[in-house]
């Protein structure tokens, strides 16, 4: 016969069957395997994926070329109403906007300043002017307008020159009476041989003889915007902390410029403050951003950056040509305001350049004011949550003998009484487990 030294309760027994039952089902039980997809669908999703993302590059860089619109183009003219009128009348729709001025020292003066791109001089010694500096397209396009004006003089002169020998045939047919007649017409209206006007074609601000069809201002430009955006996504990633930060784009801001100004042409200095400030603007801004959204900062500065900013800034033809009003934002966004700048400061010095250095230095205090406002968020989302606060145990001693205990913690899992054992102060523990371990009774 066996005897049992502790007999278990009913709870006891009550639990141990309902964890057979327990066993016994989830045995039973199976588990669904996981579903898989067929392997060729993840193909199809990166191919899908690869060609929205590669049409919307192609999309924004060839959206303002697709779209533009060769009209608008600022252009000054010296000339009477009705030479004016003949002229434009003769040119195609909206092409020139006319700014009709007083001689031709205004055009040139207009030509320096950056107001006009070119200028035309109407009369007897008809002349156009131009500046391949501002635009070579723009320059092209004048070009073409004096090879028009020429062959409508040149047409002139044939259809005077056609009657002038429709007269004299008609004179010979009528004898000597018909010759001497019509020297005498001519005699009292005083017509002489003239020759006839030749179109002069003058380029006021030429390009530099290095770079000729201005292919190195065009493509400075992208450098820049790149540079810009390489540098604040480099600065955002190895460098923590605000101060850092804005250390790191001072420096990167000094020695990009630097780097890039010592390979242009004109002043060097302004070159180099120019190109300084383009680039930290760019890195500033991408800089701000991170700091403040985090890593989705990096992604949002560089796509406005390389596919709205870039493709609107008009490096490479002139702004009227692109769709109203973005030609016009363009030059006021960090790419279009440093190769704008970047052309005046080799070109044209007489030109509005203080705005344009003011407005790189607002594009750099925004991104200051980004990631200043990015760290305070950072510190506060640190330093602000309440930290749990930790409950407070009052022990109030007990004499061992006057305890009072549960049921729980006077039998262990066997059924054996246990006594508490009173710690070295003389109280009990919550459990009813002193310091020392429970003795059995």
């Amino acid at each position: 016969m066996i005897v049992l030294d502790t007999v278990p309760d009913g709870a006891t027994l009550f639990k141990n069957k309902h964890s057979l039952w327990k066993e016994c089902a989830v045995s039973h039980v199976k588990t669904p395997e996981p579903r898989q997809r067929p392997a060729w669908t993840e193909s199809v999703r990166a191919a899908l994926i690869a060609t929205v993302v590669v049409s919307i590059v192609l999309l924004a860089f060839a959206w303002p070329t697709v779209t533009s619109k060769t009209e608008n183009l600022p252009v000054a003219v010296v000339g009477t109403q009705e030479q004016i009128d003949t002229v434009t009348e003769k040119m195609p729709e909206n092409l020139p906007d006319i700014h009709p001025v007083a001689d031709r020292e205004d055009i040139v003066n207009g030509i320096k300043t950056r107001e006009v791109y070119g200028g035309i001089v109407l009369g007897g010694s008809p002349e156009i002017l131009t500046a391949s500096a501002a635009s070579p397209v723009a320059s092209q396009m004048l070009t073409s307008m004096g090879t028009t004006m020429q062959r409508g003089i040149d047409q002139q002169v044939i259809e005077k020159t056609t009657q002038a020998l429709q007269k004299i045939t008609g004179a010979l047919s009528q004898g000597p009476s018909g010759l001497a007649a019509l020297q005498g017409q001519q005699q009292g209206s005083g017509q002489q041989a003239m020759t006839p006007p030749t179109v002069k074609t003058t380029d006021v601000v030429p390009l530099s003889e290095d770079d000729p069809w201005g292919s190195g201002l065009a493509i400075a430009g992208l450098p820049l915007t790149m540079g810009g955006m390489i540098g604040g996504i480099l600065i955002s990633t190895l460098v923590t902390g605000a101060r850092k930060h804005l250390l790191a784009i001072a420096l990167y801001g000094i020695f990009g410029g630097l780097a890039l100004a010592s390979i242009m042409q004109s002043n060097f200095f302004a070159n180099w403050a120019g190109i300084g400030l383009g680039i930290a603007a760019t890195a500033s801004v991408i800089v701000g951003l991170s700091s403040l959204i985090g890593r989705a900062g990096l992604a949002v500065g560089a796509v406005l950056t390389m596919f709205i900013d870039n493709p609107i800034s008009a490096l490479t033809s002139p702004k009227e040509f692109i769709v109203a009003p973005f030609g016009e934002i363009g030059q006021w966004l960090v790419p279009g305001l440093s190769g704008t700048l970047l052309r005046d400061l080799s070109y044209f010095p007489d030109a509005n350049i203080a705005a344009r250095f003011w407005a790189l230095i607002g594009w750099v205090a925004l991104g200051v004011v980004l990631t200043l406002l990015g760290h305070h968020k950072n510190e506060s989302s640190i330093t602000g949550k309440d930290e749990p606060e930790q409950p407070i145990l009052h022990h109030e001693p007990r004499h061992p003998h006057t305890a009072q205990h549960s049921t729980a913690a006077r039998y262990g899992a066997t059924g054996e009484s246990v006594t508490e054992t009173p710690d070295a102060d003389g109280t009990g523990t919550a459990d009813g487990y002193g310091a020392n371990a429970p003795q059995r009774a």
